[in-house]
Order: structure tokens, then C-alpha cells, then sequence
């Protein structure tokens, strides 16, 4: 997550040249000549967008005066493998582009090295979701031509007997090895897990609960207190959450539905004082250890149409962005998010100016859905450039794929089980 502040002057121009990105509003071309986003074998998904200050007023609120920031670009990507390595390939093979974009922001010299500027402004994640755990741009890629190439070759008729849908998935798999050996289909096998990685996150896994054991007694000597600010500032915290302005909605809509998947980025400022900051700090801390260990395949609690997410601090803390990528309509998202996982929703947002009132942390807040819905699309930003690298293909289609790939790979399988894995053709 590359973020710096525009210089003086350049966000009409940045705004023009983020625009010839694009084959449709905000959905970008991956041949691009600026960027050609499809040319990195790695990058799932990634996106640019200006963050601007316009909510800081809210702050006035709170008797507090309007913090004045600089307009921000932000270039956020979602990769397989480290993300150093691919700002490497970035700089290394669309140098040139990437000058021209970020020579509208402070500071930037042409002349200079590019990847050491790209690593300066990268900014840590606070916390961040993967939907499933090691499936690579590869795979999909790949899961997805083979299932194309067998549906292709299944009749849409029912089978007479358990016994010909096993000769079916024999047939097949003859029909998968000879495409194979002719170089029409590839089915790489997965790379193995280095083991830097699985250390490191043997070590979250057991060093976060570590933490929280030595400092329990102390929790526990302060949770009166903490209670009491809680239940304090929830029952004073002002609300905002106005109807947004129909001219900002159509511009949000405007860049939704090109997909099956869409884009979403908003921005926000943290309620004033350590209390709010130290809590949504230590709630972001939970979040990503929940991500890293628990919802590592296809769920974020109950929510299953999240390929991507994530939550970052922005100016010492003092304001959050959240971004994610998801399947279907921008209203289904939120109505899962209210259905599903209001809970999920208030414990971080609800720290955030203006969010609809809480109770006890996790009760009310979005719960109460018209004010939740015009609180998130006024928090959202127009995203100016999405790039998904594989356009067309839900979540919902990864994990039919992937077993789809898993069954065709199993060198025998029963009637049931046969029959069962033609229907996924």
C-alpha cells in the first residue's frame, strides 16, 4: 500500500492521466499502456485512489478544529508471495508508467530510484483478510480453463447410472493428461510453503495470546474503568450519518457492476483521544489474528463474498482506511455485513466519527441499517482505477473450480461421488 501526498497543483492533471487507465469507469485495461496490470502473473487485484480530507470537518463536532491534510494517492495491490518482490517487478517493468503517476505526488524525482521511493511510502497494514490461504493467481487461472475445457466436453443430459459417470470421469481424465502433454492445459502442482513463512506465522499464532495472558491481570484491575469510558462516550459520541449527496451516489455507482466482483474504499477519522485510538488499535490487533488463523478458507465470520480486505491506519493514527473486494451488488455487500456480522462491523467502526450509536461495543451501530448504509457510502471513496486478473469468476466459481481440479485429480472415485463431481462440470 503505496501512499503520498499530492504536490501543489497536480490533482487535475493526476486526475486526467488516472483516467486513460481505464477501459470502463474505474475498471482499468490490464494491457494498458501506463500500466499494464495483466502483465504481473502475481497481482490479483489492485486499485488507485485519492484520498482526500473532506470528513476531517467532522471533527467539528467534537469542538474541534478541521485538520487540513493533503489529497493522497494510494496504490494498493493484493499479491501472491512477498510484496517486495513484486514492487521489484513493478519498478522493473513498468517504470516508465509508473514515473508519469507519481510524479504528481511531493517529493518524487524522475531521476531517482523508484523502488526505494515505492518501499519509503509503503505503509504497514493494521490488519488484513485473505479469502482462501494460498490459492494463487496460477491456479485460478488454470482451474478455470480446465473447467471450461471439460464442461465443454459433458453433454447436458442426465446420466443413466452411477457406473457411466465413473467412466465419464475416466474419460476425462485420458482427455486432461493428453491436453496436458500437448501444452493446452496446465495444471501446475503448488509451490511449497517457504518456511520463513510458516515460521513467522507460528509465531503470531502463539506470540498475540502470550501477550494477552501477561497482560490480563492488568485488564482485569482496569476493566471497571475501561467500562466506564465505554458506556460514556456511547452514550455522548455524536452521530452523523446524513443522506448521502445524490451527485456523490452516482459517481459511486458509476464505477460498480462492470463485474461480478466490485471495488470498495473508504476512508475515515478515528474519534479524538488515546481511549478510541488505543481501543480500535488493540480491536485491529484481534481482527488480524482472527484473519491470519481462523478465517483462512472462503469465510470472514459468516460473510463468504470477500476476496480481499484490508484496514490500515493513516496520519499517527488519527484516521482509518478499510478497502475490500467483493462479489456482487454494492446493496447485497451491505445487507450481508447487517444479516451476517453487524457485530464484526461496530467493533472497529464503530470508533470512527459519526458512526450510528452502539451499545456495549458490538449492539446497535449498524445494526440500525438505513443510518449504517448512508454512513458507509458517504465514507466511500470513487475508486479512479480496479484491476481484478480474472475478470468474470465469483469466489462462488474458485472454489467449484478448485473441485472441480481436486476430483479430477483423485485417480478413482465411487458412483456418488462421480456423479457428484460431473454436476460441478
Amino acid at each position: 500500500m503505496v501512499i503520498a501526498p499530492l504536490a501543489a497543483g497536480r490533482e487535475a492533471g493526476l486526475r486526467a492521466l488516472l483516467q486513460t487507465m481505464n477501459l470502463n469507469p474505474g475498471m482499468a485495461d490490464p494491457a494498458g499502456a501506463l500500466l499494464p496490470f495483466g502483465a504481473f502473473a502475481r497481482l490479483h487485484f489492485a486499485r488507485m485512489v485519492l484520498l482526500d480530507d473532506a470528513l476531517q470537518a467532522d471533527l467539528q463536532a467534537y469542538g474541534l478544529p478541521r485538520p487540513q491534510l493533503p489529497t493522497c494517492l494510494a496504490f494498493m495491490g493484493d499479491c501472491d508471495g512477498p510484496a517486495r518482490s513484486l514492487l521489484a517487478e513493478l519498478a522493473q517493468q513498468a517504470g516508465e508508467g509508473l514515473r508519469r503517476i507519481f510524479a504528481h505526488c511531493e517529493g518524487f524525482r524522475a531521476d531517482g530510484d523508484l523502488l526505494a521511493w515505492m518501499l519509503v511510502h509503503d505503509r504497514p497494514l493494521a490488519a488484513s483478510y485473505v479469502n482462501w490461504v494460498g490459492r494463487s493467481v496460477q491456479q485460478i487461472r488454470q482451474e478455470s480453463a480446465l473447467q471450461r475445457a471439460l464442461s465443454a466436453r459433458v453433454e447436458r443430459a442426465p446420466l443413466a447410472s452411477g457406473a457411466e459417470a465413473v467412466r465419464m470421469h475416466q474419460a476425462l481424465r485420458a482427455f486432461v493428461a493428453d491436453e496436458t502433454r500437448a501444452g493446452r492445459l496446465s495444471l501446475t502442482p503448488p509451490e511449497p510453503t517457504p518456511l520463513g513463512w510458516q515460521l513467522a506465522k507460528l509465531v503470531h499464532l502463539l506470540l498475540v495470546p502470550l501477550i494477552g495472558l501477561l497482560l490480563l491481570p492488568l485488564l482485569i484491575v482496569l476493566l471497571p474503568l475501561l467500562i466506564y469510558q465505554l458506556r460514556s462516550r456511547e452514550s455522548s459520541d455524536p452521530e452523523n450519518c446524513p443522506r448521502p449527496q445524490a451527485d456523490a451516489l452516482q459517481a459511486l455507482e458509476e464505477l460498480e457492476d462492470y463485474d461480478v466482483s466490485n471495488q470498495y474504499t473508504a476512508q475515515g477519522p478515528v474519534k479524538p483521544g488515546l481511549f478510541r485510538r488505543w481501543l480500535v488499535t488493540v480491536l485491529l490487533v484481534l481482527i488480524d489474528y482472527a484473519c491470519r488463523h481462523v478465517f483462512t478458507h472462503g469465510y470472514l465470520a459468516r460473510v463468504q463474498t470477500i476476496h480481499f480486505a484490508r484496514w490500515a491506519f493513516l496520519d499517527d493514527k488519527t484516521r482509518v482506511i478499510f478497502t475490500s473486494n467483493y462479489d456482487g451488488s454494492h446493496q447485497g455487500y451491505m445487507d450481508d455485513f447487517i444479516n451476517k456480522v453487524a457485530w464484526g462491523l461496530n467493533l472497529v467502526f464503530s470508533n470512527g466519527v459519526g458512526w450510528p450509536r452502539t451499545r456495549w461495543l458490538i449492539l446497535g451501530g449498524a445494526r440500525i441499517e438505513q443510518r449504517f448504509k448512508y454512513y458507509q457510502r458517504r465514507h466511500q471513496l470513487p475508486t479512479q482505477v480496479w484491476y481484478k486478473a480474472y475478470p468474470g469468476l465469483s469466489l462462488a466459481d474458485l472454489q467449484r473450480n478448485q473441485r472441480i481440479r481436486e476430483g479430477l485429480e483423485r485417480a478413482h472415485l465411487d458412483e456418488a461421488q462421480a456423479q457428484a463431481w460431473l454436476g460441478l462440470l
